[in-house]
């Protein structure tokens, strides 16, 4: 059995690494290669090139880029030429991965995507192009999975892979400590923390004013990043920085459940912080243009993962919009995670959520109560054993168990039960 991964950003290659170490386990004689970044290459993955280093966003980032991603392309397909493998499996990133869905439904290779793009979020009319592209789907999240279904696409609903790595749960409650920990996120791109560490940095220094006994830390993904955000607060943010600020690289895992509470750039850590029942709010600053093109393309009441588990019916499309509001409209009351995607500076409004939680128990208890109660819904481990399953039945020529086809009853579905 031989299969073709692809990862092209920071969380898909820790995605891809436990599939990879699933499909292993569950099939000894397995041989995995393809595209990918360092944790995919420790799981035991042959890469051809390394796609992370290509994590980019917008559009002029990718023109700039689009000689790269021909190049990787060409390679990923000599490889299905040279050693044709019997599966493809394709993890986020779709930009870069359409293309080499193309190629690989030219060779005949069946194509499946874990953790798939949320064309249910943005840009819906893309699901044409995914059922020519894309055989099968493993869905992370229950409502993706019946969008996906409802869209006449195969999918198998396996759970999100971040619950897979289930933080182990704090020595003590973080509100007993002395000094309340407050974990500050910029993001896992160096654009996002470019868009967005000021504002944390700001509202960090308000919490600090109300509540000065709290400690902050800036989780970076890795030293690179940890090196440009230290060098942005000995620069442009030395005057705006709270006093008891620290910056760590690579510990965003062993910090999470250590926090009193969190302020985060939207993305999948939203779920990591789901699991350890740690209050958070989400911020993520735009221009006034992205705002209005979000506007019209997004097709989900939240922006945030979190968020979108927790409420009835969240797909559905915005309001569009000419213009950004003048001022920034509060976070709604619905949403587990406050959340402010913002032209404005949301770092007042940032500060006063986590101020409150670290103040106010009555308030922290609600918070932590009602995350407790989603998390108990839907942050079970397995996804990557379940996906894994799935990709070995695709790869051999059958269809997962676990798939429900458009008209079939739910009852038949055993493993979404389990998921």
């Amino acid at each position: 059995m031989r299969v073709f991964l692809s990862a092209g950003e920071p969380s898909g290659d820790h995605h891809a690494a436990l599939l990879c170490r699933a499909i292993q386990t569950r099939c000894p004689g397995a041989v995995c290669v393809g595209l990918g970044g360092p944790e995919l290459a420790r799981a035991g993955c042959e890469l051809v090139a390394d796609l992370t280093q290509l994590a980019v966003m917008w559009f002029l980032r990718v023109f700039i880029n689009i000689h790269r991603f021909v190049e990787l392309a060409r390679r990923a397909e000599r490889s299905f030429l040279d050693d044709r493998p019997d599966i493809c499996v394709l993890v986020d990133f779709p930009g870069f991965h359409w293309w080499l869905a193309w190629r690989a439904k030219r060779h005949g290779i069946p194509v499946v995507f874990y953790c798939p793009p949320q064309i249910w979020a943005w840009a819906s009319w893309r699901i044409g192009k995914m059922r020519r592209l894309v055989d099968h789907v493993l869905s992370a999240l229950p409502f993706e999975h019946d969008w996906f279904l409802a869209q006449g696409m195969a999918s198998t609903l396996v759970g999100h892979p971040f619950f897979d790595d289930q933080p182990p749960p704090p020595a003590a409650d973080p509100m007993t400590a002395a000094e309340p920990l407050v974990l500050l996120l910029p993001g896992s791109r160096g654009q996002e923390i470019e868009a967005n560490l000021g504002c944390l940095v700001r509202a960090a220094r308000l919490v600090e004013a109300r509540v000065p006994e709290a400690r902050f830390v800036i989780a970076a993904l890795h030293q690179r990043h940890a090196d440009t955000i230290s060098q942005q607060l000995a620069g442009p943010l030395a005057g705006v920085r709270p006093q008891r600020l620290s910056v760590a690289a690579g510990k965003t895992p062993t910090l999470i459940p250590q926090a009193a509470a969190a302020m985060s750039v939207s993305g999948s850590v939203s779920l990591e912080l789901l699991a350890a029942r740690v209050p958070t709010v989400i911020v993520y600053s735009i221009s006034p243009f992205a705002y209005v093109v979000q506007s019209w393309l997004r097709h989900s009441r939240a922006f945030t993962l979190v968020n979108l588990l927790a409420i009835n019916d969240p797909i559905g499309p915005l309001q569009p919009v000419w213009w950004p509001p003048r001022e920034l409209p509060p976070a709604d009351p619905q949403m587990l995670f406050p959340e402010y995607l913002a032209v404005q500076d949301p770092a007042a409004r940032a500060a006063g959520h986590v101020v409150e939680w670290l103040t106010d128990p009555v308030v922290r208890e609600r918070s932590v109560n009602a995350l407790e109660t989603l998390a108990q819904q839907v942050a079970q481990p397995g996804s990557a054993a379940r996906a894994a399953a799935a990709v070995l039945t695709i790869a051999a020529g059958g269809l997962p168990e676990v798939t429900l086809r458009v008209g079939e009853p739910k009852s038949r579905q055993p493993a979404e039960q389990a998921a």
